[in-house]
């Protein structure tokens, strides 16, 4: 199931281009195995979308510098930021079923 983009219209285009970027680089295939392992060990689950921006972990992964995910999801206007989260949810139902099923923890919804 591939992100299809929503009829709604991106307000900041640059922001929300340079953010998916980064999750394009952190759903890589040889990157997405060390971001389910970070997630692990910083016990966040993976769809907390907003305790993942506030620890960082987008940016180690995706090569940011620290805290520019936050700072371009935060500059994001509230519309833009539920297509980014919808996005989000997207690119973790597309990871492998195999990684799905070694980081079933993290994909529990309790």
């Amino acid at each position: 199931m591939a992100f299809e983009q929503a009829t709604i219209r991106i307000a900041n285009e640059r922001a929300f281009g340079e953010l998916r970027a980064v999750l394009d680089q952190v759903f890589a295939a040889d990157r997405v195995t060390k971001y389910l392992k970070k997630l692990s060990g910083q016990n966040i689950r993976i769809r907390e979308l907003e305790a993942i921006l506030a620890a960082g972990t987008l940016d180690v992964i995706g090569g940011a510098r620290l805290g520019a995910a936050r700072s371009l999801y935060q500059s994001l206007t509230v519309s833009d930021q539920a297509q980014m989260r919808e996005l989000y949810l997207s690119k973790i139902e597309e990871v492998d079923q195999v990684l799905r099923a070694r980081f079933s923890k993290l994909y529990r919804y309790y």
